[in-house]
């Protein structure tokens, strides 16, 4: 068991102390279920309450706190207790998955795929032909990876996810499991004869280094040309990135948020939770898109959007108060 003095771990967030301990700790916890030997952490003010309460010895706080650790007990104060935080709990990681050999016995891999120094492949995989692994990326058991596609370096992608033909992943990802890059896009034209006929989705989808995406999230291939994911993006669990889409850097799509076809994200968008993007949308670098909110127009660099339709959030307020005082009447 991993065991930490409360000057080791502030040797990795480089925070001030303040109170003193003499615990060692052994894991992290929230504040709630913490024990003596757990660390914890208060991010916000509005926690401070539960201190009192807690069996933690030693919690992460924010430069603001108002309240004094008490005997026994200590903070460490940091600018940023969720980022001090994210340290702390890779001190704590379990080890992943364990390889006995780095290229299964029963993986797949194709004569013509190339493989960099230090890939894993588990078990159950198949490599397609001429495909292209860079070094040190772990590839967990059951991925299907097609005909043509490159993964960079030091990428993981977990087990269940399929990256379909002529389909690029940059550098330093992760895709967690069952996810699924490069299917085709929904695209379909009515026909008198036919009834709906398929348009042949031909393209394919890039992204870039640093990105990870969520579990069962789809990432559709462009009808011609490509889906791009930039540098940076964060997905979430089921998510789905419509055909010929293009997201900037640094984006961030919470779960079950959608995008459709041909839509642009700048850099720095963020999609709440089930917000819908309609088709060919333009949304403007570090615009914020609310859970639940339906964009069905252009949106502004820096604007932030509610409601659906989605609204600019202050009118999106207006809109909600007087629908409540109309049904509820004026506050007495």
């Amino acid at each position: 068991m991993r065991s930490y003095s409360i000057q080791e771990i502030n040797e990795v967030i480089n925070g001030v102390i303040y109170g003193s301990t003499s615990q060692s700790i052994t894991a992290t916890e929230q504040l709630e279920k913490a024990t003596t030997s757990e660390i914890s952490f208060i991010g916000n003010k509005k926690y401070e309450k539960y201190w009192s309460t807690s069996n933690a010895s030693i919690a992460v706080v924010n430069e603001d706190i108002s309240i004094e650790p008490g005997e026994n007990r200590a903070f460490i104060k940091v600018k940023n207790a969720d980022l001090a935080m994210s340290q702390i709990l890779a001190l704590f990681a379990p080890p992943a998955p364990i390889f006995h050999n780095n290229i299964h016995k029963t993986a797949t891999i194709d004569e013509t795929a190339i493989l960099g120094e230090g890939v894993k492949i588990g078990a159950g995989c198949y490599i397609g032909p001429k495909v292209e692994i860079g070094a040190n990326t772990v590839i967990y058991p059951n991925v299907t990876i097609l005909d043509e596609c490159t993964i960079g370096r030091n990428t993981t992608i977990w087990s269940g996810t399929v990256v379909r033909e002529r389909c690029h992943i940059g550098n330093e990802c992760i895709i967690h499991p069952n996810a699924t890059i490069g299917a085709d896009g929904f695209g379909f034209r009515p026909c008198t004869e036919k009834g709906l006929v398929k348009i042949p989705q031909i393209g394919n989808v890039i992204i870039g280094n640093g990105v990870e995406i969520g579990a069962n999230s789809c990432v559709d291939r462009g009808k011609f040309s490509s889906t791009i994911l930039g540098d940076g993006c964060k997905i979430d669990n089921l998510v789905q990135i419509g055909h010929n889409s293009k997201l900037g850097k640094f984006c961030i799509m919470a779960g079950n948020s959608g995008l459709a076809g041909s839509v642009t994200l700048g850099n720095g968008v963020i999609i709440g939770g089930s917000a819908s993007i309609k088709d060919h949308t333009i949304i403007g670098d570090g615009a914020i898109i609310g859970a639940g909110s339906g964009v069905t127009g252009d949106v502004p660099a820096g604007k932030t959007m509610l409601g659906y339709p989605a609204v600019e959030a202050r009118d999106a307020l207006k809109q909600w108060a007087l629908l409540k005082q109309m049904v509820c009447g004026p506050k007495k």
